[in-house]
Parts: structure tokens; sequence; C-alpha cells
């Protein structure tokens, strides 16, 4: 080993750790699926709510904002759809991009997003704010972008 590379996990040790992890997400994911903000929308629909409101300026290419979420092109299409015709979100041309449009949120798009967002945090709260101490939480969160970043 030389002095700029880094040890490499083993086989066992990576999956095992994957495992681990993907277990302990599909357990949170299958509660907040359940929790009562999300009858007003999907899980996947905030998402894309959520996403846009972190957008810079608020607006992103759906290409862009694809990168972002756990689902297909065209899938978000037809959520984007949707959510227009339910005015919370709005397309406009994109001025560097005659072929593409960008997306924002509506101001009741902003304020839907915001009031499932306020009963959302609360929930995650309640749901993991026991299992792990505060230091945990900080390290659970340097490790989880550590990782993402690995991939990027």
């Amino acid at each position: 080993m030389t002095e700029t590379s880094k040890p490499v996990a083993s086989l066992k040790s990576t999956t095992d750790a994957w495992e681990s992890l993907f277990r302990a997400q599909v357990a949170v994911m299958r509660h907040i699926n359940s929790m009562p903000e999300f009858g007003k929308l999907s899980m996947r629909e905030y998402d894309v709510l959520f996403n846009l409101r972190n957008c810079p300026e608020g607006k992103s290419r759906m290409v862009d904002l694809n990168k972002h979420l756990l689902i297909t092109q065209p899938s978000l299409s037809r959520m984007i759809t949707r959510l227009e015709e339910r005015g919370l979100v709005v397309r406009e041309a994109d001025p560097d991009d005659q072929r593409a449009s960008r997306l924002s949120l509506t101001d009741q798009g902003l304020k839907v997003q915001q009031e499932i967002g306020r009963e959302h945090v609360k929930h995650l709260h309640e749901l993991l704010g026991s299992a792990l101490s505060e230091e945990e939480f900080h390290e659970l969160e340097r490790l989880s972008t550590k990782l993402h970043r690995a991939i990027d």
C-alpha cells in the first residue's frame, strides 16, 4: 500500500454494512409512508416539491431534478403534469435551452411543501430521535455524506 492509496474494505464488510443500511432504510421508509402528512401528497410527490424548493433560484430543469430522485424520467414527467394540474408546480421556458423547460413551485406548492415538511420533521424526530445520540446522528450524517460523495 502506498501513501496515497486507502485501505479497501473486505467484500464481506462492504456487503454486511450495505445490507444493514438498506434494511434500516426499508424499515424507516415503511413508517414514513404511513405518516399522516402523506395523505395530501405521496412521499414521491413531496420529494419533488422538497427538491424544487432547494434548487438554486427555486428552479430546475427536469433532467437536473431527476438526478436527486429515485424515479424514472418518464414517471417524473407524468408526475410533474399531475402537480401542474393541482397548481403546485409551473413550467417555464428555459432561457438557456429552448428545447427544455424549467420547473418551479407555485405559491400554493411552496405552502403545501412547508406544511407537509413541518409535520414530516416532527414525525421523523418522534420515530428516530431516541434511536441514536446527538453525536451518533452527526457521525451517521458524516458517513452518509462520505458514501454519497464516493459514488458521485
